[in-house]
């Protein structure tokens, strides 16, 4: 019989569908953006959440800096933000997501100097600022696109900016809320100074790099009386050693403290005595080379207290001080004490009335000092002050350390400590008698012990709000904690340009701050008007209203502070500028484990001054991200990878991919490499899963064709309580912000569950059986679900993906035009209610006794390779197995034998299937394979009885036949005929 006519041809072919199997991610997603863009797809978002029953979640982004393109450490940071968002939108939640820039401070300021060159000179400050803002708008639209690029959803067409006149205006009301209250004082105190900015700068922003140091031992002649020591001294020649790494310090030498409880020993060695400590004694020998030095006296330190000694080489007589802070771990025990260049040593400067100023210059040039060093920067200034030791006899020792030293953030040279006129916030400022009544409220209705104390300072009560939010992960708690009980004064005044001014007025003649609490409201007015520009365009008799004078001396002439506010304290404002009195406090905050001493300290202790409570109810904290080698990407080291040319390559959504795949609370590796792999292995696996999904649904309508889960064959109701279970994980997950496991479940669910079982069981199904019979709609009703549950899952993370795979799904009425408008998958939808505990009568009762037959089913793959590699048979469906079996096992094996023995044959991929029972007491299964003996259909390819001619047809089984016939083909067969 010859082959049936083209028309009649009904054998096994692929489904069609549109979804194309090449992705063309980097050709296709900005398609995608430009459809999101047109359809304004955001505000269908916000539109369609604006009521929603759940409430609303806030994610408060916290400001990249304007200042170049985006890098890798960007995009995690916000693709992260962006699969919070997105999963809290898809759970029910109103959840806006305003992106945010940090426009002022120093690194824009430098970039525009440069620009600018000797022309910044001749420019009034108004010029200098319109060229920041210009440059630090140009980053902010670039920045702004690059985000975008990347799909992470926002109100990016109003962003919020620091530079921007409302924000300048709150944090100038920010500022005035912590004046009014008593924080703020300005005062000469000494703090981190980068001699290359010129500026002061703030915890924050120091970062410790390795610096080599010259590590000098200096001899300080005893003048006082050395028998009011210790009697052994009578007579003497008496001296102390210092040991200093920064010799540049020592003309603001003016004191040497020794610790009051330390054991000091004077050592005698060739007509002279060294005092230094008893536990130091043995290395001050070795580095000053004294090995023959012998003790002669031994005391405590506060025998030298208010000793007096003479200065190495300047006409100065230097105090001898006790201090706690001096320790026994390095150098003598005797420590030089300068009060202008250190914390300790400023202090300890006003215990002793000694002078606190500093004879170094913003540039770090020392002035009024000896021809040597005069005029030279700090630095510079080493050498020639160790010749100057070493040539007036007080050198004992000399060498190089290469040690951790503070550098400046941001142009990453070493910087100084200076004691100069600062604004500071005091942390430990008794708290405003109405903010301590009203957290004794809250404390006292929940503490056990009513007497314990309450938090009465600043830093106290920021210290107890730390304990009321949850960090993750859960060691950020206690390292904030550490930084808010140890940090000192936080300096907030930076003398730069490019900033918003501490918006004060002091008196002309007295310099007294004029305070004023209806002035600072209308500086606050005329900022929301014209900017922070205004302080620099109206002179200060135009700020203060006329008739002012000063409550002090009673001139009216004033003058306006020119300091800056830090910029850590204007992004510490964002939750006040940006966030109204319903979202306060935030959700959620989420940031690198930088922003520990950065924006999450800022934001705490201005929300604390001004409300009362933490800023946010949850912090998390990404690590950083590192190559392969676990380096740290950086330019220098030419490891840096930009989002925007792997999305040139690869598409976005390879990023997103990589985003989910890694555990973010550690430190993440990236490479373009691992991209290619993510692309190649991983991302085209997922897409093809869909592909297939959507293929195996062609034809299918929702609405007419689905049947009910208890209609549903045996292994399809399998496969959706298989998703049910992945549906309710992922959900968890999400909430949990767990994204690599979220990764790594749908991908196992698509590998193993879909592509190597699912799939790959039902294709005789989808193909050899009419569109219409119901084991084929129970398949299509199965993968349906599957298919829009799983959509929906992964939608926070392949964004454009999942949008693209939604446009390609059936039709249902009402269905959402974009999946991002969708909500999660309902465990429920995916079962039509609870999983029931025995599918239809079957002797299966939980998922886990799918894992027994699943079990058997690889056992006979195993023997079916055998069987081909030993030439039995061909191809699977030649075979015929036997099984033998006893128990639960049979009992299962029987079920499916009498009722739907099709199933068991399709789900091991044979044409027959013979079941055999073993003796009682035998818990196994034994797999025998053979060769079938039946004839082959033509159509389906089995090995099976009744195979038989059908019209043009020459081999075709009964099964096949009421396929044909249902498809109407026996009707075209005899038209051909005729």
């Amino acid at each position: 019989m010859s082959a049936p006519p083209p028309e009649l041809k009904a054998t096994l072919t692929l489904p069609k569908t549109d979804f194309p199997m090449k992705a063309n991610l980097p050709q296709n997603e900005p398609k995608r953006l430009e459809a999101w863009k047109e359809s304004d797809l955001y505000q269908q978002i916000r539109a369609a959440r604006k009521a929603s029953s759940k409430g609303q979640y806030i994610l408060h982004d916290g400001p990249p800096y304007a200042n170049g393109a985006i890098h890798l450490g960007h995009a995690l940071n916000k693709i992260l933000k962006d699969f919070v968002v997105k999963s809290k939108t898809m759970a029910g939640y109103d959840a806006p997501y305003v992106p945010g820039w940090d426009c002022h401070g120093l690194p824009i300021e430098i970039k525009v100097d440069e620009q600018l060159g000797r022309k910044k000179l001749e420019m009034p400050p108004i010029e200098v600022r319109r060229a920041c803002r210009e440059y630090a708008q140009t980053y902010v639209d670039l920045q702004s696109e690059q985000f975008q690029r990347l799909a992470v959803f926002g109100q990016f067409d109003r962003p919020y900016l620091t530079m921007s006149k409302e924000y300048e205006a709150k944090i100038a009301e920010t500022f005035f809320e912590f004046f009014e209250q008593g924080f703020v004082y300005k005062g000469l105190k000494p703090v981190y100074w980068c001699i290359h900015d010129r500026t002061a700068l703030a915890e924050a922003e120091v970062e410790y790099e390795m610096h080599t140091s010259p590590s000098i031992y200096v001899r300080y002649g005893l003048k006082s009386d050395p028998a009011a020591i210790d009697a052994a001294l009578a007579g003497k020649s008496v001296n102390t050693i210092i040991w200093t790494t920064t010799p540049w310090t020592l003309p603001a030498s003016l004191a040497v403290a020794f610790h009051p409880e330390l054991d000091y020993v004077a050592l005698e060695f060739d007509g002279q005595v060294y005092i230094v400590a008893e536990a130091l004694a043995a290395a001050t020998r070795e580095a000053c080379n004294l090995p023959l030095a012998t003790e002669i006296a031994r005391f405590k330190g506060t025998k030298l207290d208010r000793t007096v000694f003479q200065h190495p080489f300047l006409d100065r007589e230097i105090l001898g001080v006790n201090a706690d802070y001096v320790t026994t771990e390095q150098g003598t025990g005797a420590v030089h004490t300068a009060p202008a260049h250190g914390a300790d040593d400023f202090y300890t400067g006003g215990r002793y009335g000694l002078d606190q100023s500093t004879k170094v210059d913003d540039a770090g040039r020392i002035f009024d000092g000896l021809p040597e060093y005069d005029g030279l920067r700090v630095f510079a200034a080493n050498a020639p002050i160790i010749e100057l030791v070493r040539s007036r006899g007080a050198l004992m020792g000399r060498s190089d350390i290469y040690h951790s030293y503070p550098h400046c953030w941001r142009c990453h040279n070493p910087i100084i400590f200076r004691a100069t006129e600062q604004w500071f916030i005091n942390m430990d400022t008794p708290m405003p008698q109405r903010n301590v009544d009203q957290q004794k409220t809250v404390i006292l209705s929940e503490a056990k012990d009513l007497d314990s104390p309450l938090p009465a300072t600043f830093r106290q009560f920021a210290l107890a709000e730390i304990d009321k939010v949850k960090w993750d992960p859960a060691w950020g708690k206690e390292r904030i904690s550490n930084m808010v009980q140890s940090r000192p004064d936080w300096c907030i005044s930076r003398q730069r340009i490019w900033g918003v001014p501490i918006a004060v007025l002091a008196c002309k003649k007295c310099a007294k701050i004029v305070e004023n609490r209806a002035l600072n409201r209308q500086i606050v007015a005329l900022f929301e008007r014209e900017g922070a520009d205004a302080w620099y365009t109206h002179e200060a008799s135009e700020l203060v209203p006329p008739g002012t004078t000063c409550a002090s001396c009673g001139a009216e002439e004033f003058v306006k502070e020119m300091d800056i506010v830090d910029v850590w304290f204007e992004s510490g404002c964002s939750w006040n500028a940006v966030l109204p009195e319903s979202q306060q406090p935030a959700d959620l905050y989420l940031e690198g484990n930088d922003q520990y001493r950065g924006w999450f300290m800022s934001s705490l202790l201005n929300s604390v001054a001004l409300k009362q409570a933490a800023p946010y109810k949850m912090v998390t904290t990404p690590g950083w991200t590192l190559d392969e080698q676990g380096r740290a990407l950086s330019k220098s080291l030419g490891n840096y990878i930009y989002p925007s040319e792997v999305a040139d390559q690869l598409g976005a959504e390879i990023i997103r991919l990589w985003v989910a795949s890694v555990d973010y609370r550690e430190d993440v590796v990236a490479s373009v490499p691992l991209m290619k792999r993510l692309a190649e292995e991983i991302y085209r696996k997922l897409r093809n899963t869909f592909r297939f999904l959507l293929g195996n649904l062609h034809g299918f309508d929702p609405a007419k064709d689905s049947l009910a889960f208890e209609e549903l064959q045996p292994l399809d109701q399998y496969m959706l309580a298989k998703t049910r279970e992945l549906t309710e994980k992922v959900l968890k997950w999400y909430e949990e912000f767990e994204f690599n496991r979220i990764f790594h479940a749908i991908n196992e669910f698509c590998n193993a569950d879909l592509s190597a079982l699912y799939l790959d069981v039902l294709k005789d199904r989808m193909y050899t059986f009419a569109p219409t019979s119901k084991e084929r709609l129970s398949a299509q009703t199965a993968l349906y679900k599957i298919t829009d549950a799983l959509v929906r899952l992964v939608a926070p993370i392949l964004s454009f993906t999942a949008d693209e795979v939604w446009s390609y799904m059936p039709k249902v009425e009402g269905r959402p035009a974009s999946v991002h408008l969708a909500d999660f998958p309902d465990p429920s939808e995916v079962t039509r209610g609870s999983v029931p505990e025995a599918y239809l009568g079957l002797p299966i009762e939980k998922l886990e006794d799918w894992s027994r037959l699943l079990r058997l089913r690889g056992d006979v793959l195993k023997e079916l390779e055998v069987a081909r590699r030993e030439k039995e048979i061909g191809k699977a469906l030649e075979a015929k197995v036997e099984l033998s079996a006893s128990d639960k096992e049979y009992e299962l094996l029987s079920y499916f034998v009498g009722n739907h023995k099709g199933q068991l044959e399709e789900l091991f991929n044979v044409s027959e299937i013979a079941l055999k029972q073993l003796d009682e007491g035998s818990h196994i299964v034994e797999v025998a394979v053979g060769r079938s003996l039946n004839a082959k259909c033509e159509r389906c390819w089995r090995y099976i009885p009744g195979v038989a001619s059908y019209g043009p047809w020459s081999a075709v089984c009964e099964r096949c036949k009421d396929a044909l016939n249902e498809m109407g083909y026996a009707e075209l067969s005899a038209s051909v005929a005729q």
